[in-house]
């Protein structure tokens, strides 16, 4: 196995505690090799560059965000993505059943799991800017060639999600609520979000749907699994093996039902609250910024700048658009994973 481990994982506790994983990985006789990523985007290019290597899995030792590297990197191929989560969230480890806060069971999965395809979302806009201490975001041929020169192409595995949620992700890459882990840091970081968030106009179109005009203060997430941020049921019964994602609208939202949809959106119990929320199929899925006359613009895009969150990381911004695509990645996972029963 080829092991690709984000040493800053879990705010850098990872760096600090990987021999642990590597003691599971040598008592269960499996023969790997690490690769230690240097900063956003090594994985996807280590992980590219074992496409063809004899390697029977890739796997993936971190959050979410280095699974999103490292399945950007073998997508489309042949190769095998394996997960050891050591993250803050784990949401697509968990959507694929692979136990979390259990090395040892997570190392029994690699050798001892299933084989799944899963499907992706082709996610294709502008590249976000460059911010302190956060550079703007490569191309990697491996990804795809965008339709503009200034676009960038990415694929997501478990949720893209734009307004207030990818705030969230904004905050985390900065290093805010950065002693806090798991679950309870998304909490810290949804609060503060809420409270500082600043409305903004857009044109949304799902599928062959009419386009319409929301206001962003909301969120939106298109879904390919059920949970994100750490276990929040975003796409309640939703599983990453179907033939479509699932689109989370909810838009108009003023910041007290923002704060108070927090332990209803915890549980799975949003959808239809105070009708304003909904939950649909989705393969496809757009979003624009508003020009001078109030119409979608594919010109530019939100300012200041509307972030897209693709699995935790942020890479995009509007003008945005959503394709899904069918099993385009093939996993490890555990025997039973959440909602396939």
């Amino acid at each position: 196995m080829a092991c690709i481990v984000n040493p800053n994982a879990r705010d850098g506790k990872l760096g600090k505690i990987f021999h642990k994983v590597e003691e599971s990985l040598n008592s269960s006789g499996i023969d790997f090799d690490v690769f230690m990523t240097a900063g956003k985007g090594h994985a996807i290019e280590i992980s590219s560059d074992l496409r063809g290597s004899d390697y029977d899995l890739v796997v993936a030792v971190g959050g979410d965000g280095t699974v999103h590297e490292v399945a950007n990197g073998i997508r489309g191929s042949d190769m095998r993505l394996g997960v050891i989560p050591m993250g803050n969230g784990d949401d697509f480890a968990r959507s694929i059943g692979i136990p979390l806060n259990d090395i040892d069971g997570a190392v029994s999965i690699l050798k001892e799991g299933v084989d799944y395809n899963v499907g992706g979302i082709r996610v294709e806009g502008l590249r976000a800017p460059e911010y302190p201490g956060i550079p703007s975001p490569k191309h990697y041929p491996v990804t795809g060639e965008p339709s503009r020169e200034e676009n960038l192409v990415r694929w997501s595995f478990l949720e893209c999600d734009g307004g207030v949620t990818s705030s969230i992700n904004r905050m985390k890459d900065e290093g805010k609520f950065s002693w806090i882990s798991g679950q309870k840091k998304y909490t810290a970081l949804a609060i503060k979000a809420i409270l500082g968030w600043k409305s903004q106009m857009a044109w949304i179109r799902v599928d062959d749907g009419p386009g319409r005009k929301v206001d962003l203060t909301g969120l939106f997430a298109m879904m390919q699994a059920e949970t994100f941020g750490g276990g929040y049921r975003v796409a309640p019964g939703m599983h990453p093996f179907g033939d479509s994602s699932r689109i989370v609208l909810g838009f108009g939202l003023s910041k007290a039902q923002m704060l108070l949809v927090m332990g209803p959106l915890e549980k799975g119990k949003h959808v239809g609250k105070w009708g304003k929320i909904t939950m649909e199929p989705c393969k496809t899925f757009e979003i624009r910024a508003l020009d001078e006359n109030g119409e979608p613009t594919l010109e530019r895009g939100h300012d200041p700048p509307l972030y897209i969150s693709l699995d935790g990381e942020i890479s995009i911004t509007t003008p945005v658009k959503f394709d899904f695509q069918s099993n385009v990645l093939n996993v490890r996972g555990g025997h039973n994973p959440p909602n396939t029963e």
